[in-house]
């Protein structure tokens, strides 16, 4: 499953995100589509729905920036944190040492891309999407699973936001689900056959 990235950001950019991209946006949104068009990060995944919740999640957890974040707060917050230095980090905020933990196992990440060792690779947007994909596909977060609500039965984005935060803003990322799906089925292109 591939996407023209013109007809996609076309799409997204008018309706998400005023008329006007900037290059973080795009460069984000690029890793994303990149590692779902190459093999979805290690996670078997051909529904496009789980793509448009997950872009959703993160248009929604970085405050519309696509980019990895870290928790918001100042050092001191930060510091007074229990989970600390293990804060949230990531598209979908990674926190406490268990969690990087079974990360670094779960993503295979060793030496200076250990999770645990090297807490801010949490960061690196490569890292970011493994554990957006593997972590929603899998229930990392909260235990529910995309797989959950979106399958042969089920096309639930509202209550897909318990995959990482209970109900909190289900609604307004349901929207923003919807966007993307039509954004992405716009933007798909013919598989290839070799």
């Amino acid at each position: 499953m591939r996407f023209d990235r013109d007809i996609y950001f076309g799409e997204v950019r008018e309706t998400l995100f005023f008329g006007a991209l900037e290059q973080v946006h795009v460069d984000g949104q690029n890793v994303i589509l990149a590692v779902w068009e190459y093999g979805a990060g290690g996670t078997p995944m051909t529904d496009i729905r789980w793509l448009a919740y997950m872009l959703a999640t993160v248009h929604h957890e970085t405050a519309t920036r696509f980019w990895p974040i870290r928790e918001y707060g100042s050092p001191e917050y930060l510091q007074s944190k229990p989970y600390y230095p293990f804060f949230g980090r990531g598209f979908v905020q990674l926190t406490w040492e268990d969690n990087y933990r079974k990360a670094s196992s779960a993503l295979g990440l060793i030496d200076e891309r250990d999770l645990v060792a090297h807490p801010d690779m949490a960061l690196d947007s490569l890292v970011a999407t493994r554990c957006l994909f593997r972590g929603m596909a899998e229930g990392w977060y909260t235990g529910k699973k995309l797989g959950q609500y979106f399958n042969d039965t089920k096309d639930d984005p509202v209550n897909a936001r318990q995959i990482i935060n209970g109900n909190d803003d289900d609604d307004l990322i349901a929207g923003y689900h919807y966007t993307f799906l039509d954004a992405l089925n716009e933007a798909l292109l013919p598989e290839v056959t070799v």
